[in-house]
């Protein structure tokens, strides 16, 4: 199993528009961030996790040619403003299957109806994404790529937020906090992966690093990738003070899973 990090940025990204501070003007490559996407590969098949605004970049940068699944964390705009850009892997090989939280399917169709109501059909000689959405449901384990995936709910302020567990990977975004449940079905898993801000500081809706860095240690994950990051970090700074075990992921950043 490989893990690609598309973007490991928030929703403003970094650098982010009109800010001259040290991360934004920073010369390391790493400290740009786009908003958050990854990609999980399964013995050559791809599973797309969320749809970002920058998505046909990403996919760019990172040589991803095809995509055979996607998985929908949550409806914030971050995390599915792209989903056009997967128009053209279904023009190539037909509908793409997407895996949607139940609460969030309703608002998923009615958001890109142009997508999902088969009586918008685009005009003669042009496209539309194809994606066909499967729902699913915390606890119980859906069949991707071949393997289970068990879908895993955090808290994200207001909103609940989707993560999964394929074998030895544990994969959370945008979370404030974690049940007891979730922090279960994680125990053992080699690779893990969370979001966290910046240091010190306390958010409403998402873990700072020192939060992540505690429920990482309570796992016992192997290893552990920081995302969704802010500017109000450097890649270097994290690089220094982050303990054994716990890195700061980067835009680009391939990791394999036993």
């Amino acid at each position: 199993m490989k893990l690609t990090f598309l973007g490991t940025g928030t929703s403003f990204g970094v650098p982010v528009v009109g800010c001259d501070c040290e991360t934004c003007t920073s010369e390391d490559p790493r400290d740009r961030r786009t908003r958050h996407g990854a990609v999980v590969e399964i013995e050559g098949r791809r599973l797309l996790v969320d749809t970002p605004p920058e998505l046909r970049l990403q996919l760019l940068d990172n040589g991803i040619t095809s995509v055979d699944a996607i998985w929908f964390t949550h409806m914030h705009a971050d995390h599915v403003h792209g989903i056009d850009d997967v128009r053209i892997f279904s023009v190539k090989r037909g509908a793409i299957e997407a895996y949607v939280p139940s609460e969030y399917r309703d608002a998923l169709t009615a958001y890109f109806r142009y997508i999902f109501d088969d009586a918008v059909q685009p005009p003669k000689g042009s496209s539309k994404p194809g994606v066909r959405l499967n729902s699913f449901d915390v606890g119980q384990p859906v069949e991707i790529l071949g393997e289970a995936f068990t879908p895993l709910v955090v808290s994200h302020g207001t909103c609940s937020v989707y993560g999964f567990r394929v074998g030895a990977l544990g994969y959370i975004t945008d979370a404030k906090s974690l049940p007891p449940q979730t922090i279960a079905a994680l125990d053992g898993v080699d690779v893990l992966v969370l979001n966290a801000l910046w240091f010190g500081r306390s958010h409403p809706t998402h873990l700072n690093i020192e939060e992540a860095v505690e429920i990482a240690e309570s796992i016992g994950a192997g290893r552990t990738y920081l995302t969704h990051l802010t500017h109000r970090v450097t890649q270097a700074e994290l690089d220094r003070k982050l303990p054994e075990g716990v890195s700061a992921a980067y835009d680009g950043l391939v990791v394999e899973i036993d």
